[in-house]
């Protein structure tokens, strides 16, 4: 079978898996992406149509709807105007260790997103993302550390139940607008 076509069976199928666990252990069986490292979560339902030129180091968590452009066919638009030959672009995409990927998130070609990294929701990434940062927005800048954002974390580390959330939430909306 061509590798396009066993591709493409692949695709259709982590998208018809519903459980998020089954899907992230279908990826990790079948070696979907070029490198997939330890302690590997992939939520999102669909899959880039060029996964080998994804690598994925150890303790990355990737959100629902996060999506990898690993090309884009603008040439054929270019090549209809007539002023040269336009070919296909493609580039690859590395996502090293300790990374967040919010959900709903857009990570571009030719970028290196390094160690100790969260992206927040929503997030453009159209760079490389150094070590150790927080970032977030379109286009994404980086608004704190890593470090800063564990230090956050320790302050508001607590389990809460549901009830507990929305009287938590109640409060703070009826502070908010008596304001």
């Amino acid at each position: 079978m061509k590798e396009w076509t066993k591709n493409q069976l692949h695709r259709l199928r982590i998208a018809t898996i519903l459980n998020s666990d089954k899907r992230n252990q279908y990826i990790i069986k079948h070696q979907i992406f070029r490198e997939i490292g330890e302690n590997f979560f992939f939520q999102p339902r669909f899959i880039p149509s060029d996964p080998k030129l994804i690598k994925f180091h150890n303790n990355v968590i990737v959100t629902s709807n996060v999506t990898f452009v690993t090309h884009d066919i603008f040439h054929l638009g270019l090549n209809v105007l007539k002023k040269g030959n336009f070919f296909y672009q493609a580039g690859c995409i590395e996502v090293m260790d300790n990374v967040f990927i919010g959900c709903n998130s857009t990570i571009l070609s030719n970028i290196k997103i390094g160690p100790n990294v969260i992206i927040a929701a929503g997030s453009v990434v159209t760079k490389d993302i150094p070590p150790n940062t927080v970032v977030a927005g379109v286009p994404a800048k980086i608004i704190g550390t890593f470090d800063e954002y564990i230090e956050k974390r320790k302050k508001h580390n607590q389990f809460y139940t549901t009830d507990d959330l929305w009287k938590k939430f109640d409060q703070e909306k009826n502070n908010e607008i008596l304001s």
